[in-house]
This record gives C-alpha cells, structure tokens and sequence, in this order.
C-alpha cells in the first residue's frame, strides 16, 4: 500500500464515527473522494457516495463507516455518567477502557469504571461484568460539571490508538468497517485510472450496526443491478478457532468470498473466475441463513440486486484491537475493481 493511500486509512480510523454519528468520519472520506470520483455527496442517513459516470450496469460498492460505541443515558448527582452500548460489545472488554466522547465543545476523555476486583466477595469475581454495572468517569464533581461538558444522549468510542504490527498488519478500534469504507474508496481509486463501461457508486453506508439504514437508503436511491458489500469476517488462525465452523480464514490469505443467503451465485461464481484469473489469493466462508453485513439489506432492494460479499480477515472483531493485514485490502481492492471493469450491459445476473 502507497503511502498516501495509507495516511487516509490511518486518518479515517482515528475518525470517531459511531453508528448514527458518523458525520466526521464521512467528512474524511469525501474529501479523499473528490480528488478523483466524478460526483461526490451525502445523504440524508448520513452516508456518503463517490460515482464515476458511465454507461450500464450500474454498480454499487458498499462499506460501512460507521462502529460500535457507547451512549450516554444518564448523569448521577456526583457527575459519572451510565450508558448503553450502541452495537454489540461484550461487557468484558470495556473494564478499564479510555472513551472518547463526542462533547458540547469536543471530544472528552472518559474512564470506564468498575469495582476494583480486591472489594469484590468471591461470588462477584466469577460474575461476568455486564453494561449496567459500568460507568463512565469523566473527573467530573458532580452533574453541572459533567453535563457543562456532554449530555445525555452523547455517543463515543473507545480511545484506542492505531499501530503498525510485523508483516503489514495494523491494530486498530473501528476496522469493522472503516476498513470496509477504505476498500470500497480503493477499488474505485483504482477504476478511476482505467475506466469500466459500468456506472459506479462507492459508498461509505451509516449504521450497519444497528439499523442497515444506509444500505437500505443507498440501495433504492442508487438503484443499482449489482453489487458488492465489503465488510469484515472473522479470522481462523488464532488459539480455539473453530475451523469446521467457520472456515480456514488467515490473515494474509486474500480476501473471503461469502457463498450462501444474500450473495448472488452468479455474482459469487464471478468473483472466484476473476480472483483465479488474475492471480489474487481468496477463501470462501459458507453464510447459509444471512451474512450478517449490508448485503443483507442491498440483496432485496427495489426488484432485487445481485449481491455478493467481499470480507477482509479480522481478528478480536468488536474490540479495541482489531487486527488485519494490509494485503487483505490491497487485494481486495484489486479484485472489486478487475470484477467491475468485466461487467458491462450485456452481463446477465440472473441465475440459469
């Protein structure tokens, strides 16, 4: 990856943008777009779209940018704050964590608290944590201190720092999906420099966390014949995977074709010709009831749109350290993009 291209990513994952606020996230991501899309803007959901005009079909090419993160409910007399969690967290690894909070003026910096462990009986020990028994300290007095700086209703995320790892990994909070939202920006970076016959739409999708509302919004207002949505899928190469389950999926093994559910079998069949003609590694993850990503809301839009997904391996999914590797993206950028420029008006999608 070049470097330019790896500042923006790095930019765009230190970008707080929790599902439902995803406005600063987005900002970055259009203002990367607009050196090369056609057309760039946003809607009123809060995704963002970057096109390059042209003939049929037309393509959408979906990564959410939005990412888990917490809420404030309520602020107590001696200023700490309660909160839900906006997305799936397990409890257990927000004990201790530093959270940025979206405040009145800025960001806030905020402490997840919980009974230290040496007040704790015996029974309580081998109690899992759970959200309402948290909070978050923010060093406030009391409730005018804190409600001076947020209020209830605030969202945050977890302050987790970005690092670089051996073997072009990165670690980071907010790769499920910003990396999604990169990749798709990628792909069309690179359909930019050799224009297909298709009409492109890369969009960074709001609130897949919780609601699929910006693929739900992009796919009836785009009203694409094809698309792909590019998410994350769990990694297998770590302790007590469970392979026979979910697959043979490694970090640096390419990207993962999903088959099953939402994805199109003529558009997964695509996928793996145009990966095995151009030489680009993959794997293929089985998603027989649904898969869990925007493909779930683009496959039923309108009439229909031939689906497929495209996964980069992740490893500690819904943490502050999610962990992938830099080939991943780079050739699942590189397959989107060799897919897109095969596709023209006379491509068929429907199954035969």
């Amino acid at each position: 990856m070049n470097n330019h291209s790896l500042a923006f990513l790095k930019q765009l994952l230190a970008t707080p943008g929790p599902s439902g606020e995803e406005v600063a996230a987005g900002r970055v991501w259009r203002r990367e777009a607009e050196t090369f899309a056609d057309r760039v803007y946003a809607d009123v959901r809060g995704s963002s779209y970057a096109v390059l005009e042209g003939g049929a079909p037309r393509v959408l090419l979906a990564g959410h940018i939005d990412e888990i993160g917490v809420m404030v409910s309520y602020i107590d007399d001696d200023g700490f704050l309660w909160f839900s969690p906006i997305g799936g967290w397990d409890p257990q690894v927000l004990v201790g964590q530093r959270v940025r909070l979206l405040g009145r003026a800025g960001d806030v910096i905020g402490v997840i608290g919980k009974k230290p462990i040496h007040q704790m009986k015996s029974e309580e020990r081998e109690k899992a944590s759970k959200i309402e028994d948290l909070w978050i300290d923010i060093g406030a007095a009391n409730r005018a201190e804190a409600e001076a700086l947020v209020r209830v209703g605030a969202a945050g995320v977890i302050d987790a720092p970005i690092y670089d790892l051996p073997g072009g990994k990165v670690v980071s909070r907010s790769i499920d999906d910003r990396i999604g939202a990169f990749t798709v920006l990628e792909a069309l970076r690179l359909l930019a420099r050799d224009r297909p016959r298709a009409t492109v739409a890369a969009v960074a999708t709001s609130q897949e966390e919780i609601t699929f509302a910006g693929a739900r919004t992009a796919a009836f207002s785009f009203e694409p014949q094809v698309a792909i949505a590019v998410d994350v899928t769990f990694a297998t190469d770590h302790p007590n995977a469970d392979r026979k389950q979910y697959g043979n999926v490694r970090l640096g093994g390419g990207p993962v074709l999903s088959r099953g559910s939402a994805n199109s079998p003529v558009v997964y069949d695509m996928l793996v010709a145009v990966a095995e003609r151009e030489g680009i590694p993959y794997s293929v993850q089985i998603n027989p009831r649904y898969t869990g990503t925007d493909a779930d809301a683009i496959h039923i839009a309108r009439g229909g749109v031939a689906t497929g997904v495209v996964s980069i391996p992740n490893r500690y999914m819904h943490s502050p350290n999610e962990m992938i590797a830099l080939s991943d993206v780079e050739h699942a950028a590189r397959l989107i993009a060799a897919f897109v420029r095969s596709l023209g008006p006379e491509t068929d999608f429907i199954p035969r």
